[in-house]
């Protein structure tokens, strides 16, 4: 498998603290991958770094099939080059309909003149509804998104990220927060989105991890600990150590 993007010998310091300590990691088209790891073991500066949050202080981010520097871009550009984020928190409109969310992330021209004159098209209702039966809210496309459970709040964040497209898209931490029937329907979600598109999952329960049933790479100190099935990477000795304890 060709790889979709390659971060190659990442550092980045913070006051003398390296957060990100010589970080090699690639995934590839399609792929989903799950990142764990203990606190402070650098896992969200290394999406900062994807995302152009961040600038490392050395090494590369490679991208697409034209190897394109993302360090040489704007966060903004990134987010158009193809690479979605969720944070741990979810971020929506909480006064606009959940289908006014969906239209409102849908890859349009976002030109100030194309914003003005936008008029939703026959096509944009349509892929609304497919959006929002991906993510299990077609029964609450009329309802405020400010009405929704945490866990609906979360899957309509997820739905506006794929409503934008991206070849990439990042997560994290998306089952905290959640009851066992929303994880589960969070994790059928996220392996139907990995199976257009690569995703990477950051988390910390365990047992979320093994329901994703992929490649696993354990971050310590700012760098891989270790890589593999999530049977592997448990059964590790350093992992036992610094992560999972005895």
């Amino acid at each position: 498998m060709s790889s979709l993007l390659e971060v190659s010998g990442v550092s980045v310091s913070f006051d003398g603290f390296k957060a990100i300590n010589n970080l090699s990691f690639q995934i590839g088209e399609g792929e989903l991958r799950a990142v764990i790891g203990p606190n402070g073991a650098g896992k969200t500066t290394f999406m900062d770094i994807i995302t152009g949050k961040t600038r490392p202080d050395e090494g590369r981010v490679i991208w697409g099939e034209k190897s394109v520097s993302l360090l040489s871009l704007s966060e903004s550009r990134i987010a158009q080059e193809g690479i979605g984020r969720k944070f741990q928190r979810p971020t929506v409109f909480e006064d606009q309909t959940v289908g006014d969310n969906l239209l409102l992330a849908l890859k349009k021209a976002r030109g100030p003149f194309s914003v003005l004159t936008f008029r939703a098209e026959k096509q944009d209702a349509e892929r609304i509804e497919e959006l929002a039966s991906e993510i299990g809210l077609v029964a609450a496309l009329e309802r405020k998104a400010g009405e929704l459970s945490h866990g609906q709040k979360q899957w309509l964040e997820i739905g506006m990220l794929l409503a934008q497209e991206p070849r990439l898209l990042l997560i994290d931490e998306p089952a905290a927060g959640m009851s066992p029937a929303e994880r589960e329907h969070t994790t059928d979600l996220i392996r139907a989105a990995a199976k257009t598109r690569a995703v990477v999952v950051v988390e910390h329960d365990m047992e979320f991890v093994r329901r994703l049933d992929c490649k696993v790479t354990v971050l310590h100190e700012g760098s891989v600990l270790a890589e593999g099935s999530i049977d592997h990477v448990t059964q590790d000795e350093k992992v036992i150590e610094v992560y999972l304890g005895r």
